[in-house]
């Protein structure tokens, strides 16, 4: 019993200390943790998550020229085009444009072009920024549970694979994709009226007193004006037609090749190649320079997040997997009678982990071993999503400092801020409704 908590404070700490290094130092402290258990406390390292490494490398890397070629800034400019369109509508259309980006392209780091236009497009309807602004922050991280082209669900594909209830892509998607909408328009419908209209708010009235800060709310942003090569939107349509390739591979699997054994080649594997082969017709489309594809910041973040589970997801699956009879005897009742109860511990995880598909790779062993049905799993996956709740990630401290007015912030008492009610709300009605879409499909 005292080694288990032993190797569990361990664990932790290795977490903390990572997420506190940032970038691949999670991955690499999670690495000094597998060599402490194996080495310190005999335990037999688990099987590095390899499978799930690879597709996030051919996703990535897929998602990465499509940005390089001009894709990435076609869609953006496509959004734009429908918030100015109907600008009255921003605090809805701005979350869905996010949520739908994310879905495209399997990153929610696309939000960042979008950001300033939200901004600038509610200063000119007179709609207090904060709304949209907000919700598109959190959209824009929810629609990861909706992309086929996601780190996160990729994951949960891998790992589900060699259970006795293997899920599909398909299964994932058709509970995920209605799930993460139905949250996303519940927050939305929240915000509609959260804090005060501009001309009410006396601290935004106040500011607008001084000449500088007049000026800065009354000039324009836009990326219209930004000239796209021509390949932009053929790249579009060439890594939207990789995706739909995915997919209906995962709908009718007989399609799938065969292996040398007269085996149908794993969907896992299947990801990997049709996204690779995709990448490479964009890069022969727009003649991209693959020192660029590795520069981009697709690329970057795609890279740490594999170095992230590289070593975390391991060292959590060899912590596991040592203890699993202690887990089981001690857990599995209570988690086994309420399933839901695991959502809560998948939360608190991605708070600290701030990554879906890195809390993925630590919870889906764990639950496994605890006797939960990958379905079940799948009932609880939008509750991989809680790194909103300290407001330090990119896309939020990135809100916080697109929005001219102020109105988008961290309050004094840390945890009062602009992205905490709309993300519980869209997470916690997402999960509620994944879980009923999930016990009405299986």
């Amino acid at each position: 019993m005292w080694t288990f908590w032993i190797e569990f404070a361990l664990l932790l700490t290795a977490i903390l200390i990572g997420i506190r290094r940032g970038g691949v130092a999670l991955g690499m402290i999670g690495g000094l943790g597998v060599a402490v258990l194996a080495f310190v406390f005999r335990v037999a390292p688990a099987e590095p998550p390899i499978t799930v490494m690879l597709i996030i490398l051919a996703v990535v890397t897929a998602s990465a020229t499509l940005q390089v070629a001009g894709g990435l800034d076609f869609l953006v400019q496509q959004a734009e085009k429908v918030m100015r369109k109907h600008p009255q509508q921003i605090t809805f259309l701005a979350p869905l444009s996010t949520f739908l980006l994310t879905m495209c392209v399997g990153t929610g780091h696309a939000v960042y072009s979008l950001l300033p236009v939200i901004a600038d497009v509610s200063l000119k309807t007179k709609i207090r920024p904060e709304r949209p602004m907000a919700m598109a922050s959190v959209a824009s991280q929810m629609g990861i549970t909706a992309s086929p082209a996601a780190a996160a669900v990729t994951s949960l594909l891998a790992m589900t694979a060699k259970s006795s209830q293997p899920l599909t892509l398909w299964q994932i998607l058709m509970v995920t994709i209605p799930a993460g909408l139905i949250g996303l328009l519940a927050a939305a419908f929240w915000s509609l009226k959260r804090g005060a209209e501009l001309d009410q708010d006396p601290e935004y009235q106040a500011r607008l007193q001084d000449p500088e800060f007049r000026a800065s709310i009354e000039k324009s942003v836009t990326t219209l004006d930004k000239v796209l090569p021509a390949h932009a939107k053929p790249s579009v349509i060439l890594f939207f037609t990789g995706i739909l390739v995915v997919v209906l591979l995962a709908l009718f699997p007989h399609w799938l090749p065969m292996d040398e054994k007269g085996k149908t080649v794993p969907m896992t594997t299947a990801v990997q190649f049709v996204m690779l082969a995709f990448g490479a017709f964009i890069l022969f489309l727009s003649n991209a320079k693959a020192a660029t594809i590795a520069r981009s910041e697709v690329f970057t973040a795609g890279m740490i997040a594999v170095v992230s589970i590289f070593g975390i997801a391991w060292m959590s699956d060899t912590f596991v997997k040592a203890n699993e009879a202690f887990l089981v005897d001690n857990i599995k009742v209570m988690v086994a009678y309420a399933p839901w109860t695991f959502a809560l511990a998948m939360f608190a995880v991605s708070a600290f982990v701030k990554s879906q598909a890195a809390t993925l790779t630590i919870m889906v062993p764990f639950g496994l071993a605890l006797g939960l049905s990958p379905h079940q799993l799948l009932a609880i996956m939008p509750s991989c999503y809680a790194y909103f709740f300290f407001a330090f990630y990119p896309s939020d401290l990135a809100a916080i400092n697109m929005d001219r007015s102020g109105t988008t912030r961290i309050g004094k008492y840390l945890l009062n801020h602009s992205f905490m009610m709309p993300g519980l709300i869209g997470v916690g009605v997402s999960t509620v409704a994944a879980y009923a879409l999930t016990h009405f499909y299986f």
